[in-house]
């Protein structure tokens, strides 16, 4: 009797052990399944819309503001710069390293490395005093003034970077669309919110004073978004996102002389695309 059951024993483990290999085979688990520590890149560009701000100036003769100021970003279109080492900061891009700390959660730090470029010839309302009023084709009068070239330019053009965490969360709606493989093409909905420090290098020219333009930590921004990924055979990505958010700048150098600065705060929308790559070590 012992013989028969001890076959029936090794017929029933050698059945299941070819079961379950034949399941893992045909029905393996997807590496797109799962994210929890992986890694992922991203390189891209982006476009900016601003709201107008006031911007007040401060030196040791002068204190004034200038009022409801527009201002634009500084496009360098299709370009192979975005991919040139020695040229990368003169487009507007993105960068982004991070990391799932769940299937869902991930973790980044990056650089948005925006441009911000205050409209010149423009009358704008202004309060405040400064010296020599009226010798700079400013044109002061009735409380208002001319933005000329010769009073004030104003950019942070390399760049305004936010410097900045944030914590995005990750959900895959191929099922929703029906793709039937998502280790060959997977779309994931991508939501976020982040914060960090401003770093311009702002370019200056105030008063008939000598340009200055170099960079300095002038305040903080916070900001939130949501985007498309569409992931191509498990590792290569392209990003598409919506992001928003508010920059306090209350320490803008402007000159050489520590004495003068400016402030600003303002609300942005950055509109962005990027390639990037997502792996595990």
């Amino acid at each position: 009797m012992k013989h028969p059951f001890l076959m029936a024993v090794l017929t029933f483990c050698v059945f299941s052990q070819y079961t379950f290999s034949q399941e893992t085979v045909e029905n393996p688990e997807k590496y797109t399944s799962n994210n929890k520590g992986k890694f992922y890149i991203f390189w891209g560009g982006n476009r900016e819309s601003y709201s107008r701000s006031d911007i007040r100036f401060k030196g040791a003769d002068y204190d004034f503001t200038i009022h409801n100021v527009g201002a634009h970003d500084k496009p360098k279109g299709w370009h192979c710069d975005y991919f040139n080492p020695a040229r990368m900061t003169i487009p507007q891009t993105n960068l982004r390293i991070g990391y799932f700390i769940s299937n869902h959660y991930n973790i980044s730090i990056g650089v948005d490395h925006m441009k911000y470029v205050m409209y010149n010839d423009r009358r704008v309302n202004y309060t405040g005093y400064y010296p020599n009023a009226g010798s700079y084709n400013e044109n002061p009068s009735g409380g208002q003034l001319t933005l000329d070239e010769d009073f004030l330019t104003f950019e942070h053009t390399d760049g305004l970077n936010y410097v900045n965490t944030e914590i995005s969360r990750v959900d895959d709606i191929s099922s929703l669309l029906q793709l039937p493989n998502t280790d060959k093409f997977q779309i994931n909905v991508t939501e976020g919110v982040g914060a960090g420090l401003l770093y311009p290098k702002t370019n200056t020219k105030l008063l008939g004073k000598d340009r200055y333009d170099e960079f300095h930590v002038a305040g903080y921004g916070i900001s939130a978004k949501v985007g498309l990924n569409f992931t191509f055979y498990k590792h290569f990505f392209i990003q598409t996102e919506l992001k928003g958010g508010y920059i306090d700048m209350n320490d803008i150098r402007t000159t050489r002389s520590t004495a003068d600065s400016a402030e600003q705060h303002f609300w942005f929308l950055q509109r962005i695309v990027s390639i990037g790559g997502i792996f595990r070590i």
